[in-house]
C-alpha cells in the first residue's frame, strides 16, 4: 500500500499541473471501473419483513396489521412498502452484472395478493416477474416464496415440505413451509430450496427447532442428490442461524459451500440484535457451482446488500437496517434484514 502511495506521488510530481493531475485520475477511474456483465447472473434472498396487506384474515393472527390493529396499518402504509421493496430488489446486483435478479427467495409475505401486487409495481413491472407461492400453516400468516425472472428462469414443478414441531404442550408449533421449486435457469436444471426457519423469540429452546428443520432441508436435498448426484442446488433463507451455528454446520457438511461464510468472517451481517450484527440470511449451493468443468453456471461472488439508504442514519441504531417499524412505533423504512445475492457466471 506505502509503495502504491510513493508511485502515486510521483507520477503527480511528474505531470505537474492539477490539469495533468485531473486528467490521470479521470482516466485511471474510466480504466479500473468495471462494466456489468452480460453474462453473470443474480441469485437474491430478501426477508421482506411483514409484508402484509390490510385485510383481516380470520384464520391467521394478522390483526395488527390492518387499519383498526394497534400497528394502525393502511393502505398508504402498504403501498409504500410495496414502492421500498420493489426498488430494492430491483437493484440486487445491477452493479456487476447487466440483468434484474434471476431469482430472489423472499419471506414473510402474507399471501398471492401481495406478491401480484410487489411484482407489478413501478420498479419491477418491466422485468416481466412470476412467483411462486403456497400458503403455509403459520399461525400468523407468513410465507416463503420465489420471484423468478420468465425469460431466465423455466418453471417446472414446486412442492412444499411441512416442518413438523412439538411445542412443550405436545401441541403441534405450527411454522413456515420448506419449498422446493424446480425450473431451468438459462437452460440448466436447477432446484431451489427457501426456507424461512423458527425465529429465536425464546432463546435457547428454539435451537432444537433450527436443527430439526436442517434435518428436513438436508434430506430434501439428499433425495435431490440420490436421483441425480450432480444436481445444481441452491439453498436460500433466513435461517435464524448463522454460518457458524450447529444447524448450519449440520446442513452444510461436505455437501455444499456456504458462500456467506466468508462474509462473516469479515465482519459482514444482515440484521442486528443489541449492537450485534448477524448474519442469518444466507445461499448455500451445491459444490459443483465452484467447478467450472461441471456445469452451465459458476460462482463468483457473494455480497450482503447493505447500502446506506437501507441503514438507519441517526441516533442509537445508526447502521442497523432501516425498518418498517420498532415495536408498535411506525418508521417507515425498508425491513430488519438486508437482502443478500450471489453472481453465477454462466460459460459462453
Amino acid at each position: 500500500m506505502l509503495k502504491k502511495s510513493f508511485s502515486f506521488l510521483l507520477i503527480f510530481e511528474t505531470f505537474k499541473t492539477e490539469l495533468f493531475a485531473f486528467i490521470f485520475l479521470l482516466m485511471l477511474s474510466i480504466f479500473s471501473s468495471s462494466k456489468p456483465e452480460k453474462n453473470l447472473y443474480t441469485i437474491a434472498f430478501y426477508n421482506l419483513e411483514n409484508l402484509f396487506d390490510t385485510l383481516n384474515d380470520p384464520n391467521t393472527l394478522d390483526d395488527d396489521f390492518t387499519p383498526k390493529g394497534k400497528l394502525h396499518w393502511n393502505t398508504k402504509r402498504y403501498k409504500r412498502k410495496i414502492r421500498k421493496m420493489s426498488r430494492v430488489i430491483a437493484q440486487l446486483g445491477t452493479e456487476k452484472s447487466e440483468h434484474a435478479p434471476a431469482l430472489v427467495g423472499i419471506v414473510e409475505v402474507e399471501n398471492a395478493t401481495v406478491l401480484k401486487d410487489l411484482i407489478h409495481a413501478k420498479a419491477l413491472e418491466t422485468y416481466n416477474y412470476n412467483f411462486v407461492h403456497h400458503e403455509s400453516p403459520d399461525e400468523r400468516g407468513i410465507d416463503v416464496a420465489l420471484l423468478y425472472k420468465k425469460e431466465l428462469f423455466q418453471l417446472i414443478s414446486h412442492k412444499t415440505y411441512p416442518l413438523l414441531l412439538i411445542d412443550s404442550e405436545g401441541k403441534r408449533d405450527y411454522t413456515r413451509d420448506v419449498l422446493h421449486v424446480t425450473g431451468k435457469l438459462n437452460g440448466e436444471l436447477t432446484h431451489i430450496i427457501v426456507n424461512h426457519w423458527p425465529s429465536r423469540r425464546n432463546g435457547t429452546e428454539t435451537v432444537a427447532k433450527r436443527i430439526k428443520a436442517a434435518q428436513l432441508v438436508r434430506s430434501i436435498a439428499l433425495e435431490i442428490l440420490a436421483q441425480d448426484a450432480d444436481a445444481k442446488i441452491i439453498i436460500m433463507g433466513d435461517f435464524n442461524d448463522g454460518p457458524e451455528s450447529e444447524s448450519i454446520q449440520y446442513l452444510v457438511q461436505n455437501t455444499f459451500y456456504n458462500a456467506m461464510a466468508r462474509l462473516l468472517a469479515i465482519g459482514k451481517g444482515t440484521t442486528a440484535y443489541k449492537n450485534k450484527w448477524n448474519l442469518f440470511d444466507q445461499i448455500i449451493f451445491t459444490k459443483n457451482y465452484l467447478k467450472p468443468s461441471s456445469n452451465k453456471h459458476v460462482f463468483r461472488y457473494a455480497e450482503v446488500f447493505d447500502k446506506d439508504f437501507l441503514k438507519v442514519y441517526k441516533g442509537k441504531l445508526k447502521g442497523s437496517p432501516f425498518r418498517t417499524y420498532i415495536s408498535r412505533w411506525y418508521q417507515g423504512g425498508f425491513s430488519d434484514h438486508f437482502p443478500v445475492y450471489i453472481y453465477l457466471k454462466k460459460k459462453d
